[in-house]
């Protein structure tokens, strides 16, 4: 079957993902202190054998991070976030051979070093304006990269986010930063773009964002959503982030159904069924 432009994402390595259906990025907090799993999976065993088991539930991609950014959330030293992150790829890469790795970082260092490692995918809240350098990586790796809208830092961000149009913004901020990085030199087809749901975003901006998704299909580039166990479901819904995974698996069907395609989340088997379930009634 003919592959749609559109729909592939290239990846490091000279790997690509084809995004015509639905794809699930698996989550691996090697952390203390994530907002929903933090401290399960902090050493590097734990971490490994958790991705392994997402990788059988379904996940296509696994993503290994760090460093929380979740609202409020501190930095972590370059060395010690390269110290959690490394040891997990090549892990991973050890159990499961081919396994498309993705690390969530917007430290040039840290995605250098999980490239070398084996990773293929760096998933940057940043938008590469954190750490500049992280550009270049980009350029000289070329792995997949996950653009992702936030509006601050992870501290402040939840302070007083304001926008004229929550999504006509973001989406001049997508065409901004694709433009620059594809002058830099990074290929449009290597990024996917992640409108950045709960990252200086208030209830109703989150909300407005889900309604319109496919507004950001205009640019032709798959869309990666990150809404497993999110704050705007307490907020809303008055759910405790250890209940919020059947909304989650909800929304994420929702929002298939609205054209994302890559959806990054905790409970990969709760998902994928649910994905599973809205292809079949779309059919």
């Amino acid at each position: 079957m003919e592959t749609n432009a559109n729909t592939l994402w290239r990846l490091g390595r000279g790997l690509a993902l084809d995004c015509a259906a639905n794809r699930i990025a698996g989550i691996i907090n090697v952390t203390p202190d994530s907002f929903s799993d933090g401290g399960r999976h902090d050493t590097a065993a734990a971490a490994v054998a958790h991705g392994l088991a997402l990788a059988a539930e379904g996940a296509d991609i696994l993503d290994v991070g760090g460093e929380s950014t979740r609202p409020g959330a501190a930095q972590v030293p370059l060395e010690e976030e390269i110290r959690r992150v490394v040891p997990v790829v090549s892990g991973i890469l050890r159990g499961l051979p081919g396994a498309l790795v993705s690390v969530d970082t917007f430290k040039a260092g840290c995605a250098a070093a999980a490239i070398e490692a084996g990773a293929v995918i760096v998933n940057d809240i940043s938008a590469c304006a954190f750490d500049p350098e992280l550009t270049d990586v980009l350029v000289a790796g070329k792995p997949g990269y996950v653009l992702m809208h936030c509006q601050g830092r992870p501290r402040s961000m939840q302070d007083d986010p304001r926008y004229d149009d929550v999504v006509e913004d973001i989406l001049a901020f997508f065409e901004a930063h694709l433009s620059r990085l594809v002058r830099a030199g990074l290929p449009e087809d290597h990024v996917v773009l992640d409108p950045g749901i709960g990252f200086g975003k208030r209830l109703e901006h989150n909300l407005a964002i889900l309604r319109r998704l496919d507004r950001f299909l205009v640019l032709g580039r798959p869309l990666y959503m990150g809404l497993s166990n999110k704050a705007f479901f307490g907020a809303f819904l008055g759910l405790p982030v250890e209940n919020r995974g059947p909304a989650t698996a909800v929304a994420s069907a929702l929002c298939a159904a609205r054209g994302a395609r890559i959806h990054r989340v905790h409970d990969v088997a709760g998902v994928a069924q649910a994905l599973r379930l809205a292809a079949a009634m779309a059919a």
